[in-house]
């Protein structure tokens, strides 16, 4: 397989996933228009899969380290496949409720929670596994954690402007805070398992006899098939508004479907990025970097779909903030591994 072994390179392969990770969701907005996202969720999974596959068999196949995405598959053991589906299932999961959240709460609630609970347990989870599989730990881990801190203010900082936005417009539910703290303890663990199914010599605290693109395969085969499980739920007792059924899936248009899978690609570009990463960044590093996407979501509210072009006085203080947070963290994240 292709391999990166760089470390300059990997991180920047990391911002590449925040970046996709971050920006897929403008697919689900342009749909959003006319079509429910419980049927763009159909395409948006195929989509990863479509895109994950073809990673496998291009990326995964070619280059002078290990096995081709082929013989990898050949020489899998259950254990291995096991843990990357498992890591699929919980993040499918996950990022349904995380959607469900918002519908009932509103960004404001559901993705400063949801989102910032999943970033910042999954750097520890990482880290821990990382330390229990023996892998070497970070050269710095003081500075990590200051990153992480730092960028949790970040996140702070972007859920009290989303609510100077929001203001009185909705009422943060019980249910609305459930829901986002459920799908952050989810997403949070999705990243340590599918580390978990690739062989220790590509990535420090793997335990498994997977190469890296072969395991985000299975975590995306994971996802697909957990969605014909999960979405029907979702489909029959929506959160907001009627209920949908497949027939309307049917009906919608090309352009449409399109929107999906390219949104679902989008994604899966950021998962291969990510585990192409994972070995020369190592875990903690990989997934930090890679799940500072809500901000890089937030850029998009803000300087595409001007979500903020109403709010109040004293917002782009705290937008301009965050902004300086989110970058003073990065830079010590990326800096404690170097």
């Amino acid at each position: 397989m292709v391999n990166v072994e760089n470390y300059a390179l990997a991180v920047l392969l990391c911002v590449l996933t925040m970046i996709c990770w971050g920006s897929w969701a403008n697919t689900q907005k342009l749909a959003a228009r006319t079509w429910r996202f419980e049927l763009y969720y159909w395409d948006f999974v195929t989509g990863l899969l479509v895109f994950s596959t073809l990673a496998a068999l291009t990326l995964g196949s070619f280059g002078p380290l290990g096995r081709p995405f082929l013989a990898d598959l050949g020489q899998a053991d259950v254990g291995s496949i096991v843990y990357a589906l498992l890591g699929g299932a919980v993040w499918n999961l996950g990022n349904l409720l995380l959607v469900a959240a918002i519908a009932v709460a509103g960004m404001a609630v559901g993705f400063p929670i949801g989102g910032g609970i999943a970033w910042v347990l999954g750097i520890v989870f990482n880290y821990v596994l990382m330390l229990l599989g023996r892998g070497t730990p970070q050269k710095q881990p003081g500075i990590l954690f200051a990153g992480v801190a730092v960028i949790v203010a970040a996140i702070l900082l972007s859920m009290s402007a989303y609510r100077r936005l929001a203001g009185a417009a909705k009422k943060t539910s019980a249910r609305g805070i459930l829901l986002s703290v459920g799908a952050g303890l989810l997403i949070a663990f999705f990243y340590g398992l599918v580390v978990k199914s690739i062989d220790p010599q590509f990535v420090s605290g793997g335990t498994g006899r997977l190469m890296p693109l072969t395991a985000a395969f299975f975590f995306a085969l994971g996802a697909f098939l957990t969605t014909f499980l999960f979405n029907p739920v979702f489909m029959r007792s929506p959160v907001e508004g009627p209920p949908v059924r497949m027939a309307d899936y049917w009906r919608g248009d090309l352009k449409t479907h399109l929107v999906g899978l390219a949104g679902g690609g989008i994604w899966g570009l950021g998962l291969s990025s990510s585990f192409l990463a994972v070995g020369a960044a190592g875990p903690a590093v990989s997934y930090a970097l890679s799940n500072a996407a809500p901000v890089v979501a937030i850029l998009w509210g803000v300087l595409v779909w001007k979500e903020f072009a109403r709010a109040p006085a004293g917002t782009n203080r705290l937008l301009a903030w965050m902004f300086v947070c989110y970058l003073l963290g990065l830079a010590l994240i990326t800096y404690s591994n170097a």
